[in-house]
This record gives structure tokens, sequence and C-alpha cells, in this order.
């Protein structure tokens, strides 16, 4: 049986993570604040905590990092980290967390079940939300210095 922990504090995301992983292998367990994760997590040993990155006074990024903590002390099993983003820009916060996998909400349930797939093989799972723009790609002229590194000479005439 696997166990995956919710931390959402909202109704509507508890909805889609357990719409998409609950099945007759998996069982979706919520607790509603940050602080309650560790807790939880050392009694019931999930294999994936699911981390909002807004719950409450305890977010995502401090919650994972707690667990880390926690795991590295010896006080927990490693279990896999999943935050749900709520912007592009939080991903520098998710790498910093080092959670081990996270998703840009607004999240669907193909895309959550691929990133849970993924980190309970033992993966990372890391994904841009589908509006981030691509990146540009880099153009480098060739033809800007001779193969000596100088510039091209002009002709000023």
């Amino acid at each position: 049986m696997t166990k995956v922990l919710l931390a959402t504090d909202a109704d509507w995301l508890r909805d889609e993570v357990a719409a998409a992983l609950a099945d007759a292998d998996t069982t979706v367990q919520r607790v509603h604040k940050g602080e309650d994760v560790l807790a939880t997590a050392k009694h019931e040993n999930p294999s994936l905590v699911v981390l909002d990155m807004q719950i409450g006074n305890m977010g995502g990024m401090a919650t994972c990092r707690a667990l880390h903590h926690a795991h590295g002390a010896g006080e927990l099993d490693d279990v896999a980290t999943l935050l749900l983003l709520d912007r592009d820009a939080d991903i520098f916060l998710a790498q910093q967390a080092d959670a081990d996998g996270w998703l840009v909400k607004p999240i669907d349930a193909f895309r959550l079940r691929r990133a849970a797939t993924a980190l309970l093989a033992g993966e990372t799972y890391q994904e841009a939300s589908a509006a981030a723009p691509a990146p540009e790609p880099e153009v480098v002229e060739d033809d800007a210095a001779d193969s000596d590194g100088a510039e091209p000479d002009s002709d000023a005439g």
C-alpha cells in the first residue's frame, strides 16, 4: 500500500490530489498545517509527501526542509517530497528546499500522476508550468571573430 501525505489548507487542492492519486493501492491522507507534517510523517511513514507552497503558518518550503532535516538526524525514513508551487518564480525556492520534485499550479491529474510515479520510483521531477515561455535559444555569431579571437578588420575608408 502506497501512502501519500498531502499538506494543504485548500479543499479544492485536496480534491484534485485525491482524485489523481487515490486508488485501490494508494491512500491520500491530508493535514491542514505544515507544522503537522513532521509528526504525521513519523507516525504514518508515507512514501510521498505533497506540500502546497502556502500552508497556514509553515509553508511548503519550510516543511520540506524540516522533513529533510529530520531524515538527516535519523528521526525519519527518507521520504520523497513534491512541492506544489504557485508560480514559476518559486522554482528557485523549491531548489533551495531540496524538494525531490515540483509542479507549478494549476495542476492536473496527468501531470500529478506522472510526478508521483517518478518520485515513488526514486527519481526527481521538476516541471515549470505550461504557461511559462520557452527559453530563447542562444545565438552565437561565428563570423564575429577570427579563429585567433581577434575582432575582424573594418573598412573605415
